[in-house]
């Protein structure tokens, strides 16, 4: 065994452990506990080849995959088996995580494949959309991807690849459901208008002015020492992003700031979060917040466990737990539009 495989460069910290998921700490013992947090290293762009979220379920075989170059940035396109309805396939645009600095295509291609194969619950396009990332490309780079991904599904999607544009949903993980909360109220704003019918949110990132005080987010001093999302992760996160502290409150980073005509008009959400995970609260603030101004929210609440989870369904029964919820509020959305 060599030097690297036997130094413990994230143990979990003692007020975390009794807390976190038995499933959880077993495999993070024997797996994680040994990568390097890239945070604690010098920056390179290297530090992408390092694993991603380890655990995931295997890729599920869909009808086929094709990756589209959009203005600045690329699409993959999960399509089903069969032809398409009439109409043309329901659209989930998915939106990976990696605090907008890491992650690529691949990041998360089971869940996206999940999606796409619904089973009982639904079948769909899905699309993912490798944005540009921080700290070469910081904000708004990713919001504007986004935004292009949107406007390309309205606009070529069913002559390009037998979409419905009249049933697009968006969605996305910690950083990736930042971009999904931001673009379901952008695209409010746009001409036309685009007709945004659901909002997938996992862990999401709501408030980049969120602080270890845990004065408004009681989660960030609580958890501020957490597994795989520490305090000192997240703030690496935001200051590659977000390298002007006077842009934290912008709308478009910290959705949770947006006006009110856009909130209240926000499609229907799933809001789904993870107890150990430091951005727990607020994301419970986000989907209040939306409720308070009458949008249809469902929260999804996840005992013990990390912020990683949806990626670990392979080996987590909780992981597998928020996957299949996630999977059926998708499908509900996409029936009931």
């Amino acid at each position: 065994m060599s030097e690297t495989t036997q130094t413990i460069h994230q143990p979990i910290h003692p007020d975390i452990l009794p807390r976190l998921d038995p499933e959880y700490v077993e495999f993070h013992n024997k797996h994680t506990a040994f990568v390097v947090p890239p945070h604690t290293i010098p920056w390179h762009p290297d530090i992408r080849k390092l694993p991603v979220v380890p655990g995931s379920s295997p890729v599920v075989k869909v009808g086929s995959v094709r990756d589209i170059a959009l203005q600045n940035c690329e699409i993959r396109v999960y399509s089903p088996e069969g032809e398409p309805p009439a109409e043309g396939w329901p659209v989930f645009l998915y939106i990976h995580g990696g605090g907008w600095t890491l992650g690529n295509l691949d990041t998360q291609a089971s869940f996206a494949a999940r999606q796409t194969k619904g089973g009982e619950e639904h079948n769909c396009l899905t699309i993912t959309l490798d944005y540009r990332l921080a700290p070469e490309n910081p904000y708004p780079a990713a919001v504007i991807d986004t935004v292009d991904a949107v406007k390309w599904i309205y606009e070529n999607g069913k002559a390009e690849i037998s979409a419905d544009p009249n049933k697009i949903a968006v969605g996305g993980s910690s950083s990736g459901g930042n971009l999904a909360a931001i673009v379901a109220l952008k695209a409010q704003e746009l001409t036309p208008p685009i007709p945004i019918i659901f909002q997938l949110l996992s862990v999401p990132v709501t408030d980049n002015t969120a602080s270890e005080t845990g004065d408004v987010y009681p989660s960030w001093s609580e958890m501020q020492n957490t597994v795989w999302l520490s305090k000192g992760r997240m703030l690496w996160f935001r200051h590659n992003y977000l390298p002007d502290p006077s842009t934290w409150t912008n709308w478009d980073n910290s959705p949770i700031f947006a006006p009110e005509h856009l909130l209240k008009n926000a499609p229907p959400a799933w809001v789904g979060v993870c107890e150990m995970d430091i951005l727990r609260d607020e994301g419970l603030a986000y989907a209040e917040k939306l409720k308070g101004l009458g949008v249809s929210v469902e929260v999804g609440y996840y005992e013990g466990a990390p912020h990683q989870t949806l990626g670990m369904d392979g080996v987590l029964g909780v992981g597998r737990r928020m996957v299949a919820d996630a999977t059926r509020a998708l499908g509900d959305a996409f029936r009931a539009a």
